[in-house]
């Protein structure tokens, strides 16, 4: 990402804030909003769009990270945090909650820019893997269904397990619909008649 990011800043501290924005529109990103609590963070963000969150905290409090899990599940979007605590485990739940980058080494106007992109580049490649997983996981889901109607089929019409499959093939091309659709209404018709 080579074009200037929407940035939205969460700082409670008021001269914090201003040394973050100033490092954001030097690295020349653009500042839409500052917030000073975390409370307004999903209204926020659904509200202006921001490309990225940078929250800027001494320790990530579990308020901070609830609203980072909430934006995160309804809202997804890269999240820096910069942060003087070191402990491992607040890290672990910062990442957990849907942080980007933790960054600890304090704010540096110079990095920012690269932290912002390491950030949206993670971000980038778990939304991938996350968008994979769920498909991977609906061909597991489909699959199964189908192996499931098949059965059915082959006990109920004698059928063959190639011939039931080709039975359901048919009637989803017929129905225009997918095959897991329609395995799963043969099981649910199944259910209704009492023959699952």
């Amino acid at each position: 990402m080579n074009d200037p990011m929407r940035v939205l800043v969460v700082d409670e501290s008021a001269e914090r804030a201003a040394v973050l924005r100033k490092g954001l529109v030097m690295a020349g990103h653009e500042v839409i909003a500052s917030l000073s609590s975390p409370l307004e963070l999903l209204r926020a963000v659904e509200d202006l769009q921001p490309d990225v969150v940078v929250i800027d905290t001494e320790s990530p409090t579990r308020d901070v990270l609830e609203h980072v899990v909430i934006v995160s599940q309804s809202s997804p979007r890269p999240i820096v945090m910069f942060s003087t605590d070191r402990g491992g485990e607040k890290i672990r739940e910062a990442v957990r909650a849907g942080v980007s980058a933790y960054v600890v080494d304090g704010l540096d106007g110079s990095r920012v820019h690269t932290i912002v992109e390491v950030a949206c580049a993670r971000f980038e490649e778990f939304q991938r893997l996350k968008t994979e997983l769920g498909e991977a996981n609906l061909k597991l889901t489909e699959r199964k269904l189908v192996e499931r109607a098949k059965g059915l089929l082959m006990r109920s019409r004698g059928l063959s397990e190639d011939d039931a499959y080709h039975a359901l093939r048919k009637l989803a091309m017929s129905r225009k619909q997918r095959l897991g659709d329609v395995a799963q209404q043969v099981l649910d018709a199944a259910d209704l008649l009492g023959k699952a």
